[in-house]
């Protein structure tokens, strides 16, 4: 039996609407910092007579809200184990959203000298806490409304879908300010992005209160309280029980998540610095690349997610990490023409196979962990790899590209590691899914 609560019909779109917007919203305010942190924040907070350093410095500022990702996964992972998902996602909204509009209210080193590059860590800090509490939740309470388990991975799609989503909206917005004076940019443009947050905030907060709660966090709710008082032994803490249950698990299930992390701040925010510094493109093409190819991941997600279902996600993810293992090759090779036809051609091939991993992986990974320790498990999978990957690809990139100027093979090798790292790790976890974990969770579920 899946659940022992009884759920209205239109309770599983609302919920995949609710995690589709909640997380374009939060996505949104993550990919604004990462290419304020490609165009401005190293010229307005690590001023210095050498791009390069600026460049690495504010990469850094960028890898830190990445770092503080694993500790937002166990906080709100034991909130959403124990209190409830929905409470859980509703602060992650409202943290994410307040700390995106005070960094756009942010003074600059120029007004208050080294106070300002350590607001905006500071804040940045805060920033990756409330992302790392966000990812987990939104997949959960997407797959676990699904009227059926066929159909939770395709669920859990949309709030993959949130990704691009917030790309293309923050793409948008930077291309907006783009058009002004590169003064008047620099001095207050860069900052309108980040205000809009506000709006968007109050609009994902309202539908993410119309979710109710997950039927299976519900139900596992109820199984603990039918058990008797006598036989209930003391719960450990949700972070514990991963740790100490299937550690192997949990190192599977954060390299599987490499790719989906490591491949998108390569191509979306180390492509930023590639293009513009290393090859001298304009700003405003590389951005209108990334739109171009964002769009195309938004329809990639749903698709992939389809295909998926039809053919086992295993096998699936599989085949599109190998494929995206040799991808860099053709992307490198194309993007150093250097025309807005040939860049988009590059950069679409490697997203083309990242963003159809991407859409799957979230529900892949989820199916492996029990219901008690779900939220946990694949929060701390996700924001370990991204702590580890995702934030100090754009600056192992950045040092490579200074290193071998001129010769873009030491990056296609690490694009092809990254991807190698992921169809391994997936090869592995689709073999012992069902030996190790599979079984307790029908265990709790019946």
């Amino acid at each position: 039996m899946h659940t022992a609560t009884a759920t209205p019909r239109h309770q599983p779109v609302r919920a995949s609407l609710a995690a589709f917007v909640g997380t374009m919203i939060e996505w949104y305010d993550f990919y604004i910092y990462a290419m304020a942190s490609a165009l401005v924040f190293g010229k307005l907070f690590f001023p210095t007579t050498n791009g390069f350093y600026g460049t690495l410095a504010s990469f850094g500022t960028f890898a830190v809200g990445f770092l503080a990702r694993p500790l937002g996964g166990a906080v709100f992972g034991y909130i959403g184990d124990r209190v409830g998902r929905k409470k859980s996602l509703v602060v992650t909204l409202l943290m994410m959203g307040s700390v995106t509009v005070l960094i756009g209210l942010l003074p600059t080193y120029a007004s208050i000298g080294v106070w300002a590059p350590v607001a905006l860590v500071a804040l940045r800090f805060i920033q990756g806490i409330a992302v790392g509490g966000e990812w987990g939740g939104a997949v959960l309470m997407a797959s676990e409304h699904s009227p059926d388990r066929s159909r939770r991975t395709f669920l859990a799609s949309f709030a993959q879908l949130g990704s691009p989503a917030g790309l293309i909206l923050a793409t948008l917005m930077f291309k907006l300010v783009n058009g002004l004076d590169n003064a008047v940019f620099l001095d207050w443009g860069w900052r309108l992005p980040f205000l809009v947050s506000a709006l968007l905030l109050a609009v994902g907060f309202a539908i993410r209160l119309s979710v109710q709660e997950s039927p299976d966090f519900l139900a596992e709710q109820a199984r603990r309280a039918s058990l008797p008082a006598k036989s209930a032994k003391p719960e450990s803490a949700p972070l514990g029980e991963v740790l100490r249950g299937a550690p192997g698990l949990l190192t599977l299930a954060i390299g599987a998540n490499v790719l989906g992390i490591a491949g998108f701040y390569f191509t979306n925010t180390f492509m930023l610095v590639y293009t513009t510094q290393y090859l001298q493109l304009q700003r405003a093409l590389v951005l209108n690349c990334l739109l171009v190819v964002s769009v195309m991941q938004f329809f990639i997600t749903p698709l992939a997610a389809y295909l998926a279902r039809r053919i086992g996600n295993h096998r699936f993810l599989v085949r599109v990490a190998a494929l995206s293992v040799v991808s860099p090759y053709a992307m490198f090779w194309l993007v150093d023409m250097g025309s807005l036809t040939t860049v988009t051609l590059g950069v679409g091939v490697a997203v083309l196979f990242i963003g159809a991993y991407y859409a799957v992986i979230a529900g892949f990974v989820s199916e492996a962990f029990p219901t008690r320790i779900r939220y946990t498990g694949i929060s701390m999978a996700y924001q370990v790899s991204g702590a580890i990957f995702g934030g100090l690809t754009p600056l192992l990139g950045t040092v490579l590209a200074e290193k071998f100027q001129g010769h873009w093979w030491p990056l296609a090798l690490l694009f092809s590691g990254i991807s190698l790292l992921s169809m391994l790790s997936v090869s592995r976890l689709g073999a012992q899914h069902d030996r190790l974990v599979a079984p307790s969770a029908r265990a709790q579920e019946v």
